[in-house]
């Protein structure tokens, strides 16, 4: 690695003041997994690091009140994993972090450092914008608060300024909705998925009321499926109607291919899984 200069700020406010808007080689880092990656893969050669490690403990905190949960953004996967308040409140994000890649990375790698790399393989994002979760930022120009489905652009890219941090996520109560999460492997059960599927319902027994749908992996980024929420909407599901729901997400999305599957296998496997991430949310007991 190429050497580089490591500032470790004791604020929020003093780590985005060391950002630079105009230069690309200045970066955040947090738990530092994906990008020492690429660091040492020569992908990136940084000038300047700002460790966010240091700064105010409120932003790895997790709070929960009657609109939901409030995490800060240096929380930890593994800490995220075992709060009790995200196990009882939102069980599919902890069912979701078991998985998702091993312990040595979950104990390092943070919520925002997660959202913000936005690998599209990852599995926290479908979940939290199934959820309806948004992301509060702190920026120069103070800052901004936005639904997570928003923040995502394309591969790898967010609408985030070269001096925007995420600083909080924002996380409804799931009350009564029902949940599920749906992870295709083609190796491990902790290994990158070539699908991700996630659902969140309101439904009065086979009826469902509405429905958030969330496709990973086999897209650029994580993203909402319109068509299948509206087969979904009213509707009293039997296999017909997620025959339906499978074949609108096949219709409706640009499949990407990678080593984890081919375009027209990923299309299959989505037109598959939707249907079954849908029966799973609706055998789940108020998201239990």
């Amino acid at each position: 690695m190429t050497p580089f200069e490591l500032a470790e700020p004791q604020s929020l406010k003093e780590a985005v003041a060391l950002l630079d808007p105009d230069d690309a080689s200045v970066r955040p880092i947090a738990g530092g997994t994906a990008l020492m990656l690429m660091m040492k893969a020569a992908v990136f050669r940084p000038s300047r690091l700002v460790s966010l490690r240091r700064i105010e403990p409120q932003y790895a905190a997790i709070a929960a009140g009657a609109e939901g949960l409030r995490i800060g953004a240096m929380t930890t996967l593994s800490a995220l994993e075992g709060s009790r308040d995200v196990r009882e409140r939102t069980p599919v994000i902890t069912r979701t972090l078991r998985t998702l890649s091993n312990v040595r990375v979950r104990n390092v790698a943070t919520v925002g450092g997660a959202l913000a790399h936005a690998d599209p393989h990852m599995d926290l994002p479908p979940v939290l914008i199934a959820l309806g979760a948004t992301i509060t930022t702190a920026a120069r120009t103070g800052g901004r608060t936005l639904p997570l489905e928003q923040l995502f652009t394309g591969y790898y890219e967010t609408v985030l300024e070269r001096d925007e941090l995420i600083a909080e996520v924002q996380v409804p109560a799931q009350g009564k909705q029902r949940a599920a999460y749906f992870k295709v492997t083609t190796g491990s059960a902790d290994d990158w998925p070539a699908l991700g599927v996630a659902v969140v319902l309101e439904a009065d027994g086979p009826k469902v009321k509405s429905a958030r749908v969330v496709a990973s992996a086999a897209t650029a980024m994580a993203m909402r499926l319109p068509a299948v929420e509206k087969v979904l909407a009213g509707a009293t599901v039997d296999d017909k109607v997620l025959a339906r729901a499978g074949d609108a997400a096949a219709d409706e999305v640009d499949v990407i291919a990678d080593v984890r599957g081919s375009a027209p296998y990923k299309r299959e496997l989505l037109r598959v899984y939707v249907g079954r991430a849908v029966r799973q949310a609706l055998q789940a007991n108020g998201g239990q």
